[in-house]
């Protein structure tokens, strides 16, 4: 209270009681002419930018879907059992692998897999609490979901609600990850975990992630050719050679029991690149003979296209990775910038508020040099962003979208450059699963979450890419396959892969010129 004879400088007969501003924090006026508009929603189902609000939507609904599936659909026991054997007969002293087996055959997987289904083994009362394993992969399929959305979010590829459909309406993914509790879930996390990493340049805790995919499965090696090829064109050969060390040498710390007790049944139990599958679980191959199915001339065959194949796109994928590094490059030099120019801005206003600066009179702009620099930077990425065909335009890089109200804000989405490191990525794992030998039910998960990238890169139109999907998806349904359902799968990859091809052979945006010019920019 103030004493008496004080005067009140702030008398309440001029307090504002507008409700619209009468709050510091918050202004309804506001918030209903940004986010409560039809605009706005559109936006939400179209634009790639409004992808990271969008994710928190598509998890939460799918932590529902998930728990759902748990408490109301009934587990399926495959592997479960036998990974629980497996491992019980490790911690039970044995380490000669030719000794690890369980109902299903014997153990042939890596080091990796045993210490983390071990860990398992005990969090679920030795496997027999199947539920509490059911939410432990329900926490896995959501974590993933995160990490594979955030990397769309960079990249700003794709519309969401193309997310949106394919996420939600895969029986079989959903099926994978919380009523079989298969351990390719495991490994893909551990994957993507390392893309992450590589994308936020944190090359060594990537290198970890991806060692510690391939101690649990070595699918993930799939993947090997485009992440060397990426740490060539971004570390040197030098720096790359440390990240393959780290690598070996996870390998080699998670291997350690066994390799110096039994080093050559583990060495042949845990990375057996010539052990034939069962002709009745294959998805891709069901209209072959089981003697063709198994024949090593055959085996040969494909795994020479599988080489001839990752040779031919080795040339693209090597400059799409070089202009990533450039542009990761131009972010570094760039970024300190556009930063002070914007505080200069911010700085000048809060120094003259009232009078509005004309147009030609304006003391903020960057330099000539830089103006011409971040204008042929945007016509590079934008030549490089690989429109959509569906006709919804990419958002533009500048200004900023939660501040629309400060034109001399400079600001560009360098993320999108992921788009140049995902794609060779995406498509090195892609080129192994099309020349795989055979694919099991739960391999899907290999290539699931890529599917949507893969196919919007390509120039089809936007049904031709919905159908792909959807028979891909029919064909992984399909139980037991049929020579159609496996047919129908072959035709989609290839069609798939022409469609990239096609695109990835034309001439590659250069962007060498443009990194050249940086060098005025900085000045």
């Amino acid at each position: 209270m103030a004493p008496p004879g004080a005067k009140n400088k702030n008398p309440p007969a001029s307090r504002k009681t507008d409700r619209g501003s009468s709050s510091p924090g918050f202004n309804w006026n506001r918030f209903q002419k940004q986010y409560l508009t039809v605009a706005f929603v559109k936006s939400l189902v179209f634009d790639p930018a409004r992808l990271p609000l969008v994710t928190w939507i598509i998890l939460g609904a799918e932590l529902f879907l998930n728990v759902f599936v748990v408490q109301n659909v009934n587990y399926t026991e495959i592997d479960w059992k036998a990974y629980m054997q497996e491992c019980e007969g490790f911690l039970n002293g044995t380490t000669n692998y030719a000794l690890l087996k369980g109902d299903t055959g014997p153990l042939v997987y890596p080091a990796g897999f045993v210490w983390i289904y071990s860990a398992l083994y005990f969090i679920t009362s030795q496997g027999r609490n199947i539920r509490l394993a059911q939410y432990i992969f329900v926490g896995i399929y959501l974590v993933q979901m995160w990490l594979v959305l955030r990397l769309y979010s960079k990249s700003r590829k794709l519309p969401p609600y193309v997310l949106v459909l394919t996420t939600f309406t895969s029986y079989r993914i959903h099926s994978i990850y919380v009523l079989r509790l298969f351990n390719d879930p495991v490994a893909i996390l551990f994957l993507y975990l390392a893309l992450n990493a590589f994308i936020d340049n944190r090359w060594t805790l990537g290198s970890v992630f991806l060692s510690l995919g391939v101690s649990v499965k070595m699918n993930i090696l799939l993947f090997a050719p485009a992440i060397l090829l990426l740490f060539i064109t971004n570390l040197g050969y030098f720096k790359t050679l440390i990240q393959l060390t780290i690598c070996g040498a996870i390998q080699l710390v998670l291997g350690a029991p066994f390799l110096l007790t039994h080093p050559w049944e583990y060495l042949k139990g845990s990375f057996d690149l010539g052990r034939i599958f069962e002709h009745k679980w294959t998805v891709n191959y069901r209209f072959l003979e089981r003697d063709i199915f198994e024949s090593k001339m055959f085996h040969l065959a494909l795994l020479a296209l599988h080489v001839l194949l990752l040779v031919a796109f080795a040339s693209p994928c090597f400059k799409y990775f070089q202009n990533y590094c450039r542009l990761r490059h131009l972010e570094m030099m760039l970024a300190p910038q556009i930063s002070a120019k914007n505080r200069e801005v911010a700085q000048e206003k809060k120094r003259k508020p009232a009078p509005k600066p004309k147009k030609e009179e304006k003391a903020e702009k960057l330099s000539k040099d830089q103006e011409m620099f971040l204008k042929s930077f945007e016509k590079g990425i934008k030549k490089m962003a690989n429109k959509e065909s569906n006709g919804v335009a990419p958002p533009q890089p500048v200004p900023e979208p939660e501040e629309p109200a400060q034109p001399n804000k400079f600001s560009i989405h360098f993320d999108r450059a992921t788009q140049l490191c995902l794609l060779p990525i995406f498509l090195a794992n892609f080129i192994g699963i099309v020349c795989s030998r055979s694919l099991h039910y739960q391999f899907y998960v290999w290539y699931f979450h890529s599917l949507p990238y893969l196919t919007w890169f390509t120039e089809y139109g936007t049904s031709l890419k919905f159908l792909l999907l959807l028979l891909i998806e029919f064909s992984w349904n399909t139980y037991p396959s049929t020579g159609v359902s496996s047919l129908i799968l072959h035709t989609c990859h290839v069609i798939l892969l022409v469609g990239i091809g096609r695109k990835m052979f034309r001439k590659i945006p250069d962007l060498a010129q443009i990194s050249g010019s940086s060098s005025k920019a900085t000045d």
